[in-house]
């Protein structure tokens, strides 16, 4: 058997003007995680990442602590969903039976952000979404499990491999090892933490969940700390 850690990017730069960039804190969250990993024993022999600048900065800072030489392979079909994308075309055709969302999408706020985003990502899944000019779901959902299959197939047996990635990155590829339908992929994008981690094993008879979104190390140091280190977004 082998493994796969499913590691999400720290805390990203919501509201700012450049939102592909840790925060304070998501570089924290990265730098925690990566003692966490080193003082835990767990050896990362292969390590990934999109090309996003939060996800590659999350890996350099995990990868810091590792004793291993493994360099940080770029594969850009761990990219997030083009939330952007969507938003600029779903909008105008989601606000008829969605009132709410424009003024959601304006308050600036997180938790109305995230009602958007549920909104526009099931109408995106859904068979009823029209072509957009960004990214369908189909495709998207096809090039993470591509991304996943060259990993795992190329893994030596007993090895450890990393992927930093994003949340609906995630909730695709765990979906997918769950067998669980597209409708209901939302409900594992939506509570997956920074810098959580996720763990797959797999072997040639194929890949199983083995923990889904873990942010254990994360509650441990902010008691530690006295100061909160777990985030959504």
């Amino acid at each position: 058997m082998a493994s796969l850690l499913l590691i999400r990017h720290g805390q990203a730069s919501f509201g700012s003007a450049n939102y592909d960039q840790l925060s304070p804190l998501g570089q924290q969250q990265a730098d925690e995680t990566g003692l966490f990993l080193k003082r835990a024993g767990v050896v990362i022999d292969r390590a990934f990442a999109g090309t996003l600048s939060r996800q590659q900065e999350t890996a350099t800072r995990v990868m810091a602590h590792q004793e291993s030489t493994a360099l940080v392979q770029t594969d850009a079909r761990f990219n997030e969903i083009d939330n952007e994308g969507q938003l600029a075309e779903l909008i105008p055709l989601l606000t008829a039976n969605h009132p709410n969302l424009r003024a959601w999408l304006e308050s600036g706020e997180s938790k109305s952000y995230q009602k958007v985003i549920e909104a526009v990502f099931n109408m995106w899944i859904s068979p009823e979404c029209p072509s957009l000019n960004t990214q369908s779901w189909c495709e998207y959902r096809q090039a993470a499990l591509a991304a996943l299959s060259a990993v795992t197939s190329s893994a030596p047996s007993g090895s450890t491999s990393a992927v930093f990635t994003s949340g609906g990155t995630i909730a695709t590829l765990v979906a997918a090892v769950l067998g669980v339908s597209d409708d209901r992929v939302y409900q594992f994008y939506e509570p997956v933490f920074n810098c959580s981690i996720t763990r797959l094993i797999f072997s040639q008879r194929g890949v199983a969940l083995s923990s889904f979104n873990d942010i254990g190390h994360l509650q441990y140091r902010s008691a530690d700390l006295s100061h909160e280190l777990v985030s959504y977004r």
